[in-house]
Protein backbone atom coordinates (compact mmCIF):
# COMPACT_ATOMS: atom_id res chain seq x y z
CA UNK A 1 0.00 0.00 0.00
CA UNK A 2 0.89 3.52 -0.32
CA UNK A 3 -0.15 7.33 0.56
CA UNK A 4 -2.20 9.16 -1.77
CA UNK A 5 -2.11 12.68 -1.74
CA UNK A 6 -4.70 14.47 -3.22
CA UNK A 7 -4.84 18.62 -3.69
CA UNK A 8 -8.29 19.78 -3.21
CA UNK A 9 -8.04 23.27 -4.76
CA UNK A 10 -10.54 25.67 -3.79
CA UNK A 11 -12.74 27.41 -6.43
CA UNK A 12 -15.94 29.56 -6.77
CA UNK A 13 -19.04 28.35 -8.89
CA UNK A 14 -21.85 29.96 -9.61
CA UNK A 15 -24.55 28.42 -12.26
CA UNK A 16 -26.25 30.03 -14.95
CA UNK A 17 -29.45 28.43 -15.92
CA UNK A 18 -30.30 28.41 -20.15
CA UNK A 19 -34.29 26.97 -19.24
CA UNK A 20 -37.20 28.55 -17.33
CA UNK A 21 -38.92 25.57 -16.71
CA UNK A 22 -36.32 22.85 -16.20
CA UNK A 23 -34.17 25.48 -14.12
CA UNK A 24 -37.08 26.20 -11.73
CA UNK A 25 -38.04 22.84 -11.53
CA UNK A 26 -33.78 21.67 -10.35
CA UNK A 27 -34.59 24.59 -7.74
CA UNK A 28 -38.08 23.57 -6.30
CA UNK A 29 -36.64 19.80 -6.47
CA UNK A 30 -33.47 20.74 -4.52
CA UNK A 31 -31.25 20.06 -7.32
CA UNK A 32 -29.47 23.32 -7.42
CA UNK A 33 -29.37 25.62 -4.21
CA UNK A 34 -31.03 29.33 -5.54
CA UNK A 35 -28.00 30.86 -4.06
CA UNK A 36 -26.06 29.23 -6.31
CA UNK A 37 -27.76 30.66 -9.09
CA UNK A 38 -25.94 33.76 -10.78
CA UNK A 39 -28.85 34.37 -13.96
CA UNK A 40 -31.52 32.63 -15.52
CA UNK A 41 -31.53 33.20 -19.33
CA UNK A 42 -35.09 32.38 -20.72
CA UNK A 43 -37.27 32.18 -23.56
CA UNK A 44 -40.02 33.93 -21.48
CA UNK A 45 -41.26 37.20 -21.39
CA UNK A 46 -43.68 38.07 -18.14
CA UNK A 47 -43.57 39.00 -14.99
CA UNK A 48 -44.04 36.03 -12.16
CA UNK A 49 -45.62 39.49 -9.60
CA UNK A 50 -48.89 39.54 -12.45
CA UNK A 51 -51.47 37.03 -11.40
CA UNK A 52 -52.51 36.89 -15.00
CA UNK A 53 -49.47 35.96 -16.34
CA UNK A 54 -48.28 33.80 -13.68
CA UNK A 55 -51.89 32.00 -14.25
CA UNK A 56 -50.94 31.26 -18.18
CA UNK A 57 -46.74 29.90 -17.34
CA UNK A 58 -48.34 27.54 -14.50
CA UNK A 59 -50.74 26.25 -16.98
CA UNK A 60 -48.59 26.20 -19.71
CA UNK A 61 -45.62 23.92 -18.70
CA UNK A 62 -48.27 21.96 -17.08
CA UNK A 63 -48.35 23.02 -13.29
CA UNK A 64 -50.96 21.29 -11.18
CA UNK A 65 -50.97 18.46 -13.84
CA UNK A 66 -52.43 20.41 -16.97
CA UNK A 67 -51.64 19.23 -19.77
CA UNK A 68 -49.40 22.06 -20.92
CA UNK A 69 -49.82 24.51 -23.54
CA UNK A 70 -49.17 24.29 -27.27
CA UNK A 71 -45.82 26.26 -27.30
CA UNK A 72 -44.12 25.11 -24.08
CA UNK A 73 -43.01 21.44 -22.77
CA UNK A 74 -44.96 20.57 -19.74
CA UNK A 75 -41.80 20.32 -17.73
CA UNK A 76 -44.47 20.40 -14.42
CA UNK A 77 -46.93 18.23 -15.42
CA UNK A 78 -46.23 15.60 -12.89
CA UNK A 79 -46.39 18.33 -9.38
CA UNK A 80 -49.79 18.67 -7.58
CA UNK A 81 -51.80 22.13 -7.63
CA UNK A 82 -50.31 22.80 -3.85
CA UNK A 83 -46.85 23.15 -5.64
CA UNK A 84 -47.93 26.02 -7.44
CA UNK A 85 -46.60 28.43 -4.58
CA UNK A 86 -43.29 26.86 -4.35
CA UNK A 87 -42.79 27.22 -8.35
CA UNK A 88 -43.95 31.01 -8.30
CA UNK A 89 -41.72 31.82 -4.59
CA UNK A 90 -38.54 31.23 -6.51
CA UNK A 91 -39.85 32.61 -9.94
CA UNK A 92 -40.60 35.62 -7.85
CA UNK A 93 -37.45 35.89 -6.10
CA UNK A 94 -35.43 35.35 -9.21
CA UNK A 95 -37.43 37.73 -10.98
CA UNK A 96 -36.97 40.62 -8.26
CA UNK A 97 -33.29 40.35 -7.32
CA UNK A 98 -32.50 40.86 -11.09
CA UNK A 99 -31.57 37.24 -11.93
CA UNK A 100 -33.95 36.16 -14.72
CA UNK A 101 -32.71 37.73 -17.83
CA UNK A 102 -35.57 37.77 -20.69
CA UNK A 103 -34.20 38.67 -24.27
CA UNK A 104 -38.15 38.28 -25.67
CA UNK A 105 -38.12 41.59 -23.70
CA UNK A 106 -36.02 43.20 -25.99
CA UNK A 107 -37.21 41.55 -29.19
CA UNK A 108 -34.92 38.29 -29.31
CA UNK A 109 -36.32 34.99 -29.64
CA UNK A 110 -33.60 32.25 -28.58
CA UNK A 111 -34.23 28.55 -29.36
CA UNK A 112 -34.39 25.91 -27.06
CA UNK A 113 -30.93 25.07 -25.84
CA UNK A 114 -30.31 21.06 -24.93
CA UNK A 115 -28.60 22.85 -21.66
CA UNK A 116 -29.82 23.48 -18.55
CA UNK A 117 -26.95 24.47 -16.42
CA UNK A 118 -24.05 26.06 -17.54
CA UNK A 119 -21.26 26.65 -14.52
CA UNK A 120 -18.92 29.29 -14.71
CA UNK A 121 -16.06 28.81 -12.12
CA UNK A 122 -13.03 30.17 -11.28
CA UNK A 123 -10.12 28.30 -9.46
CA UNK A 124 -8.33 30.49 -6.86
CA UNK A 125 -4.76 29.63 -8.11
CA UNK A 126 -5.90 31.18 -11.54
CA UNK A 127 -6.63 34.54 -9.53
CA UNK A 128 -3.40 34.61 -7.57
CA UNK A 129 -1.70 34.02 -10.94
CA UNK A 130 -3.65 36.16 -13.06
CA UNK A 131 -3.36 39.78 -11.78
CA UNK A 132 -6.09 40.90 -14.27
CA UNK A 133 -8.66 38.17 -13.47
CA UNK A 134 -8.18 39.05 -10.16
CA UNK A 135 -9.41 42.32 -10.32
CA UNK A 136 -12.01 40.97 -12.38
CA UNK A 137 -13.06 38.68 -9.64
CA UNK A 138 -12.59 41.29 -7.15
CA UNK A 139 -15.49 43.55 -9.29
CA UNK A 140 -17.58 40.93 -9.82
CA UNK A 141 -17.80 40.21 -5.69
CA UNK A 142 -18.75 44.23 -5.02
CA UNK A 143 -21.42 43.70 -8.14
CA UNK A 144 -22.64 40.49 -6.90
CA UNK A 145 -22.61 41.78 -3.26
CA UNK A 146 -25.25 44.33 -4.82
CA UNK A 147 -27.34 42.02 -6.41
CA UNK A 148 -27.58 39.59 -3.24
CA UNK A 149 -25.19 37.13 -4.27
CA UNK A 150 -23.45 34.45 -1.83
CA UNK A 151 -19.73 35.16 -2.24
CA UNK A 152 -16.94 33.45 -1.11
CA UNK A 153 -16.17 34.83 2.25
CA UNK A 154 -12.79 32.43 2.32
CA UNK A 155 -11.38 33.79 -0.46
CA UNK A 156 -8.08 36.03 -0.03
Amino acid sequence: MYNSCYIIQKATTMKIGLSYSRCIRDIVDGEVDINEVLVLITRTDFDPNNDEQWAGIWEGYGGGQNLGGLWSNPEWANYPPEDESKFRDISIELYDSGKMHQPRKFGAHPIRRPEIWLEAVLPSSELESNPAAKKAWDNFQVIAGLTNVNLDKDYQ
